[in-house]
């Protein structure tokens, strides 16, 4: 079977579903289940990816390919019958960047699959509803084009307030009826529905205790990135243009990663009103904003001339820092660089990884600090950072070096590394991605 003929034919159909979307978009699609065959099921499997975690029956990529066809003919005709069931999510946890833990659930692989049918027949129908201003986990989107933006507007206004938001536990705190309420406006097909369900509440298993939650949608998961920009997308997005921008007195721009956001205004009466309403609209949804890590940030250029004392002049979104700074051709602009707690997590990690390989041969060991410094450059290089990223650099160096010598039980000695380096350098720091403007980048 041609997984390429797979790929046109079942692109044709979602160009279709697409259509009908747009072209109506009070539509309600009541039967688009019968979609998903055996080619639509093989385009799924092709978009999964095949490095990941197994589930909870272990069953990896390359334990479902030995069967490939077998396997994904059974699973086309579960999912259009409806007999289709989910096995439990596996629980794990990993560092959050402010501390603590976050729980991340793994389905099993076949249900990966499943997952992707599913959320390409749903992405169809709502990235015809999407805003522009919704960046996170959509096709041809990305975080550095929600950085892009936060550039660009505060340094055309020049006056800027920023409200900084913080769902607390979000992924974990979704109604499910009120998801399912959402939806009801767009999909009513019977057997999605269903699928969806029981996604939900397939349950989580962690140290053999299986859990079913009554609310949240398992981070980890295909479908619960889509999940989420459905749910905001209502909540937030639909709410900022019905609702709140009639009543500004000037200009708004969201700008929302999954279930991040912050929302920047101009004028700080319209700030200041848009903050207290933006409580009561998450606590409608059964969501809560952070107290304390939700926060109105006053964020006009300094180049104002005289203005009110300003105690905040930067803050946090997407891993970076957003502050003023003169540019080379002297006018102020937004920049952006690295955070301090992921910059200070990102050598954490670093620095773990030198100790679980420190008697790992040489080259493994440089090959496996390429790919972490090559995947934090490749996200954090973005024009203007670059101070942030050779010092990054650096100190990845610096703990590399510290780890070779204790492993010959030596002290660290710059002289004595430095061949080494020459033999086995790290990547380069240069910026990958462009989010300033090309007179004003420095």
């Amino acid at each position: 079977m041609s997984e390429t003929l797979c790929s046109g034919n079942v692109t044709t159909r979602l160009q279709r579903i697409a259509e009908l979307a747009r072209e109506d978009r009070s539509r309600v699609f009541t039967s688009v289940a019968h979609a998903i065959d055996l080619e639509w099921v093989m385009e799924a499997y092709r978009r999964t990816r095949k490095d990941g975690a197994a589930g909870v029956d272990g069953c990896t990529w390359a334990d479902y390919a030995t069967n490939l066809e077998t396997n994904l003919s059974a699973l086309a005709m579960k999912i259009r019958s409806g007999t289709y069931r989910p096995l439990p999510v596996r629980r794990a946890h990993i560092p959050k960047a402010s501390g603590g833990e976050r729980p991340i659930g793994i389905p099993s692989f076949e249900d990966k699959v499943a997952q992707r049918a599913v959320a390409m027949l749903l992405e169809a129908i709502y990235e015809q509803d999407f805003s522009p201003w919704s960046y996170g986990f959509r096709p041809g989107r990305s975080a550095h084009g929600a950085l892009e933006e936060l550039q660009r507007r505060p340094t055309s206004w020049k006056r800027c307030w920023v409200i900084e938001a913080d769902i607390q536990s979000f992924f974990d705190t979704i109604d499910h009826t009120k998801l399912r309420s959402i939806l009801d406006q767009r999909v009513r097909d019977g057997v999605v529905r269903m699928l969806v369900d029981r996604w939900l509440s397939a349950g989580v298993m962690e140290q053999g205790r299986l859990v079913r939650p009554d609310e949240g949608t398992p981070q980890g998961g295909v479908i619960s990135p889509l999940l989420a920009n459905i749910f905001l997308h209502e909540v937030l997005d639909r709410w900022v243009v019905r609702d709140v921008w009639p009543r500004l007195k000037g200009h708004m721009e969201p700008i929302r990663y999954a279930d991040d956001f912050v929302l920047l205004l101009q004028r700080e009466d319209d700030a200041r009103r848009v903050m207290t309403a933006l409580h009561r609209r998450f606590e409608r949804f059964g969501l809560k904003l952070h107290p304390e890590k939700t926060r109105l940030v006053s964020f006009n250029c300094p180049g104002l001339g005289k203005q009110r004392a300003q105690q905040q002049r930067s803050f946090d979104f997407l891993g970076f820092t957003h502050y003023w700074a003169v540019s080379r051709n002297r006018s102020w602009i937004v920049k952006q660089r690295t955070a301090k707690n992921r910059f200070a997590r990102g050598l954490k990690n670093l620095k773990e990884r030198c100790r679980t390989m420190r008697h790992h041969v040489l080259r493994e060991q440089h090959e496996t600090l390429c790919r972490m410094l090559r995947g934090h450059f490749n996200y954090y290089g973005i024009t203007g950072n670059g101070e942030a990223l050779s010092r990054y650099r650096h100190e990845a160096e610096r703990i590399w070096g510290r780890s070779l010598a204790r492993r010959n039980r030596r002290s660290f000695s710059w002289r004595r590394f430095l061949p080494l380096l020459e033999r086995f350098p790290l990547p380069a720091a240069h910026p990958t991605h462009s989010v300033v403007p090309s007179e004003s980048a420095t």
